[in-house]
């Protein structure tokens, strides 16, 4: 699965600082994650920075778009080719 923000977000910046991929912008009023970039810090981290780093808890997984370990691998390694 992809990550969400949710409206909780109090877009304090400390999640998109943290992810390896880029894959957290902006947004208004709440920040966003582009789940094309987004592979839950597979390939980098053992848990996900940004849901570590949230001080309001507003990043969950989406249930609209959901991703196993074999496909976030993948899309790790296609993002890997990219750079």
């Amino acid at each position: 699965m992809s990550l969400i923000i949710t409206d909780e977000c109090i877009a304090c910046d400390a999640c998109r600082e943290e992810c390896p991929n880029e894959a957290i912008e902006e947004g208004d009023p709440i920040y966003l994650i582009e789940s094309d970039l987004c592979t839950e810090c597979v390939g980098h981290f053992d848990e996900p920075q940004c849901i570590e780093v949230c001080p309001v808890d507003c990043i969950i997984l989406d249930p609209n778009n959901q991703e196993n370990m074999q496909e976030l691998k993948f899309k790790f390694s296609q993002l890997q080719k990219e750079v």
